[in-house]
């Protein structure tokens, strides 16, 4: 994506994420006890990546989430507006194609993947819809959408103290591991504002995409979304 156009993004949520790209991974490994590997398999295996298939993984950040795909023979692009991130993540994985991009303005054809993917990352699209829209513009027919987004866990007394730790908990211990603990503050925030799994099954379909469904993981924290174009 041009220079020009990358400036055109919120540039205080950018330059967070590219603030924290250095410890990103290790940062959420902690405050997440270890299940974000867990939840990145379940992204993985929802997708059914398959050799010759070419993957959007959106919001990809330093690229972690990407390689399993490639790993299983597919060709991954792997997209973020943090060119921190990117950074970071070519360095680390210099054989993966990462690519500029902003979620409401992807720099892709028409009909281009075979399945795109987006984890924790459609909170942070200025236009969480238009971003669905564009996500549906860039998948060819009858191809597949995996989202992975932090949701509303479905028991009454675990939500209550799931969010006392979101908001108080989560904030001190990235205060210890990460590079720009502050960031964590707005997680925290996008995470306890975002709509719950039948909301966002609503905006997904709203956005065009077809046989829409969710289940959930580890309670209801994380919910992952299918669709198909």
């Amino acid at each position: 994506m041009p220079r020009a156009e990358l400036d055109k993004l919120p540039t205080d949520v950018r330059q967070m994420f590219d603030a924290v790209a250095q410890r990103y991974d290790i940062t959420n490994d902690v405050l997440s006890l270890g299940q974000d590997r867990r939840w990145r398999t379940e992204v993985i295996d929802a997708v059914d990546p398959r050799p010759g298939d070419l993957v959007l993984d959106l919001a990809a950040g330093t690229g972690t989430s990407s390689q399993p795909f490639a790993d299983r023979g597919a060709s991954v692009v792997p997209c973020d507006f943090s060119v921190g991130m990117l950074k970071v993540g070519k360095q680390a994985r210099p054989s993966l194609r990462f690519v500029a991009g902003d979620g409401t303005q992807l720099p892709f054809a028409d009909d281009t993947f075979d399945a795109v993917t987006i984890s924790f990352g459609l909170r942070n699209i200025v236009d969480p819809l238009a971003g669905l829209r564009e996500m549906r513009r860039v998948t060819k027919p009858g191809g597949r959408l995996v989202v992975c987004e932090f949701s509303h866990p479905t028991n009454g007394p675990f939500r209550t103290v799931y969010m006392e730790y979101l908001m108080k908990a989560l904030p001190a211990i990235s205060r210890a591991v990460s590079s720009s603990p502050d960031a964590y503050v707005y997680l925290a925030e996008s995470v306890r504002a975002w709509p719950d799994q039948q909301g966002l099954s609503t905006q997904i379909a709203g956005a065009g995409w077809a046989d829409v469904a969710f289940r959930n993981l580890s309670g209801g924290i994380v919910a992952l979304h299918r669709a198909t174009a």
